[in-house]
This record gives structure tokens, C-alpha cells and sequence, in this order.
């Protein structure tokens, strides 16, 4: 029963419209920044409809970072025969997504600056995203036999913050070969 209200949740074309709105509120001025009347106004929701599918501010942060979670592992799919060119077909996506227009930085990294109580369920969703990155890199770095693969996999997540930051202050075109290059080192396959 639980599940099919979920599924007539999610498929609301009101809750549709309010996820729609807070993302590009929340991603283009920041979560804080931007409170629940004006997601509602410009949703064109009634303050019931809101609460209806979120009770609080809280839970919209929430389902839109689960989405922007779903979003970039859809994107982010490890590609290629091997580990190695698995690993680097994440960067180069990550790459393609800081490229993009409208680029304003990584959702969650911007959320954890917003949001600095590790306990928050806001920060717990931030992890989530955290956790699975990691993890889907040590799994692959196991798959290559790397020597070192839970260290290894911590940096390579260092790495994908900066590229975030980077995408967002630098020309995000310039990180690509530095990128690419620091990846070969860490997984091994740049002899340099």
C-alpha cells in the first residue's frame, strides 16, 4: 500500500512542478537563499498541494537531492572493458557535466556547505551520494587488483570535488587533461 502512494506521489504533476522549481531555485541561488512560498508561488501549487507531498522544507531538500542522486547515476554509468577505462569513463562524464551551461557546482557540495550538521537528514542523503561514488570506484579498483583500493578510491573521490569546484570557478575545460592525468596516476596506468 505504502508503494503505490509513493508511485501517485511521484507522479503528480503538482509534485512535479514543486521538485522542478526547487531545483532550479535551489541549484541557481542556493537551498537557504529560498524559502517555501516563493517555491510555492512559482510552482503554482496551493500551500496544501506543498505540504501534501512535503511537510517540510527538509523533505523537499531531500527529494531533491535523491534526484539529483538518481540523475548523476544515470549519467555517471562506469563504460569500457577494463576497470581502468571503467574509473576514467566516470571522470570524463563528470568532465561533460561541469562543462554544461549553467554549471553552478556539485548540488551536494553545495548542500553540505548549506547544511554543515553531519546528523541532518540533508547531510545523510549528501553521504548517501558520497558512499555509492566511493564505493563504486574501490569495486572497480578491486576488479583491477589495485594494491590499495579503499585509500585509492578516497583520493579519486577528492578528485571528483575538485573537478566540481573546479567546473564551477575554473574553465572546466582546462581540468579535463589535468584530470585525466591525475586519474591515471592514482589507478595506476600513467607510468609518470
Amino acid at each position: 500500500m505504502a508503494s503505490t502512494t509513493t508511485t501517485a506521489r511521484r507522479e503528480s504533476p503538482a509534485r512535479r512542478r514543486v521538485l522542478d522549481t526547487a531545483r532550479a531555485l535551489f541549484y541557481g541561488e542556493g537551498i537557504h537563499a529560498v524559502g517555501i512560498d516563493r517555491i510555492i508561488a512559482e510552482a503554482g501549487v496551493a500551500k496544501a498541494t506543498f505540504y501534501h507531498h512535503f511537510p517540510s522544507k527538509d523533505d523537499l531538500v531531500c527529494a531533491y537531492l535523491e534526484e539529483q542522486l538518481s540523475s548523476v547515476r544515470q549519467l555517471a554509468v562506469p563504460r569500457g572493458a577494463t576497470p581502468e577505462e571503467k574509473i576514467v569513463s566516470v571522470f570524463e562524464a563528470i568532465g561533460e557535466i561541469t562543462c554544461k551551461p549553467g554549471f553552478r557546482g556539485c548540488a551536494f557540495i553545495n548542500a553540505a556547505a548549506e547544511y554543515p550538521d553531519p546528523g541532518h537528514p540533508v547531510r545523510r542523503v549528501v553521504d548517501t551520494f558520497r558512499r555509492w561514488f566511493r564505493d563504486t570506484l574501490r569495486d572497480l579498483l578491486i576488479a583491477a587488483g589495485h594494491p590499495d583500493p579503499e585509500r585509492t578510491a578516497l583520493m579519486l573521490l577528492a578528485l571528483r570535488d575538485g573537478l566540481a569546484v573546479a567546473g564551477d570557478l575554473d574553465d572546466p575545460a582546462n581540468a579535463g587533461p589535468a584530470v585525466r592525468s591525475a586519474v591515471a596516476r592514482l589507478i595506476g596506468t600513467d607510468a609518470a
